[in-house]
């Protein structure tokens, strides 16, 4: 009995390990093919939640736990999700390419205190200061509009002027400070700069040397320095961007103030000068929006038209005022004038962009003072060079000292042409070519008399050289003479020495022979007075003088003969003289007997 339970239990127990198996088994399959999420590398996944507690009052995004769309979307990788209870859509992620910045402005959060238009963190509704920089982003899109725009790259050659837009506005007349609205005192200095441009706005304007041309009855032209060339064809192209922005603005205000003389850009290029004349176009095309929906990388982007080294806009004022004696003048003047960096921000402040200052301030002060001078002279000191060049000095300097009180530096101011009435113009251009034809019969005749003084003293010249010529040879034919009779001089002299020493070096050599003669004979009698008195004193050593004789006869033989006496054997005369033979000087041993 016992066997059969223990049986059934065994069985019982199989049968719930296949069941769990079989569990397992559908639990995985289900979970792998029906919950398994799978967002790709650059996407992300948005979350909406079925089931949980209901949202806030007033909310768009559902926190974990509560129904609806989640805040924080799933990011790039395997995930698992319950399709019963959940719904998901997978999307791009928001990604800001190098040189761009996003703005993002959230759709939930707490609501933006009266009067402004930042949120003041990212808890809060509305646009938010901060910016992000180039990377990749997940924000929910149901809860979050972000948009690409370009960052602010600012040229070599130019200056940005801040100008915040939020904030309690500053004093008048003073820049803004942190929290103020209004123009900041600091500029930007060429460089990339990452700005959000609800909370600013940056405004390129030139610094250095620029020039306003007032040009007769056609009107006014102000040519900008252009940007230096950059290496870097992405800046390069986000320089672009940035000036083409300014110049937008810069027509927008042409158009608006069109009423106070101010020209747009196509009116300008149809003055009475072409764009040759200008040197470059007045303005390249506005940039092409992006399709929206689309991030575009550096790369992607279409290559715009390389921003011109001179942007140019035109005016119809010109210069013209009566003279003292009551003609009508019209002046072509070219103004150069500088902007320091150090006092851009104030002029910006004062009186807006270069088109402005050029309309506001420099083109009046140069009306004004031009027909301030100007009604000081006669038509007549126009045409002349050196009452035009009076005129220019004192406009010049006046310009410089009013609109250096603007920090406005005027450089120079050039008076390029006069145009007077015709009715005056003739009559003095007549008189001044009678003068110049005066002035010419008198040159001529100066001339005249100036060459005739000229061939004299070309005569005179020739005369004196061959004068000096005919000196000159007779000077060196004195010179040769003198030379040679001279050089006869010395050589005789020199022969006339030369005799009188060899005269005495004869006397000489007579004294030496004398000399030399006495001697021998003094040391010949000497020699033989001493051999004399040696055979003398010899005689007298030998008293006999038979043995000096025998010696004497030995000294005189040859010294090569040995003399030997010989024993002949007993009983004769040489017996008792054996062995005592006398030895006479002779040769080494070997030699003859």
């Amino acid at each position: 009995m016992s066997a059969v339970k223990g049986s059934d239990a065994a069985k019982a127990a199989v049968a719930v390990g296949v069941v769990l198996a079989g569990a397992a088994v559908v639990f995985t399959g289900f979970l792998w093919f029906c919950c398994r999420v799978y967002v790709p590398a650059g996407m992300m996944a948005i979350v909406t939640a079925k089931t949980g507690r209901e949202l806030p009052p007033g909310a768009i995004l559902a926190e974990p736990g509560e129904k609806g769309v989640q805040r924080i979307p799933l990011a790039e990788g395997r995930h698992f999700l319950n399709p019963i209870n959940n719904d998901w859509r997978i999307v791009p992620a928001q990604t800001v390419g190098v040189g761009q910045v996003a703005v993002v402005t959230s759709k939930t959060g707490k609501e933006l205190a009266p009067g402004e238009i930042l949120a003041a963190d990212s808890a809060s509704k509305g646009v938010w200061r901060d910016v992000l920089g180039p990377g990749t982003y997940r924000f929910n899109p149901e809860g979050y509009d972000v948009k690409t725009m370009d960052a602010i790259s600012i040229p070599i050659g130019y200056v940005g002027v801040v100008t915040s837009q939020t904030g309690r506005p500053a004093s008048a007349g003073a820049f803004a400070k942190p929290g103020e609205k209004g123009v900041m005192e600091k500029v930007l200095q060429p460089g990339l700069y990452y700005v959000n441009s609800r909370a600013y706005q940056i405004d390129v304007v030139e610094i250095g040397m620029n020039q306003v041309s007032i040009v007769g009855q056609s009107g006014t032209v102000v040519l900008t320095k252009g940007q230096l060339a950059n290496v870097n064809g992405a800046l390069r192209e986000l320089q672009e961007n940035t000036l083409a922005r300014q110049i937008e603005r810069r027509d927008d205000y042409v158009k608006s103030n069109r009423d106070s003389g101010i020209l747009s850009q196509a009116e300008a290029s149809s003055l009475n000068m072409s764009q040759k004349t200008l040197g470059k176009s007045a303005a390249p095309q506005a940039q092409k929006r992006k399709a929206p929906g689309r991030v575009e990388t550096m790369h992607e982007r279409p290559v715009k038209p390389t921003v011109p080294d001179n942007v140019a806009f035109g005016m119809n004022q010109f210069v013209q005022f009566p003279s003292s004696d009551g003609f009508s003048i019209m002046l072509d003047m070219t103004v150069e004038f500088e902007l320091l960096p150090e006092n851009i921000a104030r002029i910006f402040m004062l009186y807006g962009d270069l088109p402005a200052v050029v309309s506001k301030i420099i083109l009046p002060q140069i009306l004004s003072v031009s027909r301030m001078k100007g009604s000081d002279y006669k038509a007549r000191d126009f045409i002349d060079g050196g009452g035009r060049e009076k005129f220019q000095k004192d406009m010049t300097a006046e310009l410089v000292r009013i609109l250096g009180e603007k920090r406005i530096l005027v450089r120079n101011a050039i008076v390029r042409h006069v145009e007077v009435p015709e009715d005056i113009l003739m009559p003095i251009r007549q008189a001044s070519v009678a003068k110049e034809k005066d002035l010419t019969n008198k040159t001529e005749r100066e001339t005249a008399k100036k060459q005739a003084e000229l061939n004299t003293e070309n005569a005179m010249v020739v005369q004196l050289t061959k004068e000096t010529e005919q000196e000159t040879q007779k000077i060196v034919a004195t010179i040769a003479a003198n030379q040679r009779k001279e050089v006869a001089e010395i050589m005789a002299d020199t022969a006339l020495r030369t005799a009188e020493i060899n005269l005495e070096a004869a006397k000489i050599r007579a004294e030496i022979g004398r000399v030399s003669g006495e001697a021998a004979v003094k040391a010949k009698f000497l020699v033989d007075n001493e051999a004399a008195l040696g055979a003398k004193r010899r005689a007298d050593v030998f008293k006999n003088p038979g043995t000096l004789a025998d010696l004497t006869f030995a000294g005189s033989l040859n010294p090569d003969l040995s003399v030997r006496v010989l024993h002949s054997g007993e009983g004769t005369l040489w017996t008792d003289l054996k062995g005592a033979a006398l030895a006479l000087p002779g040769k080494k041993d070997g030699a003859a007997q």
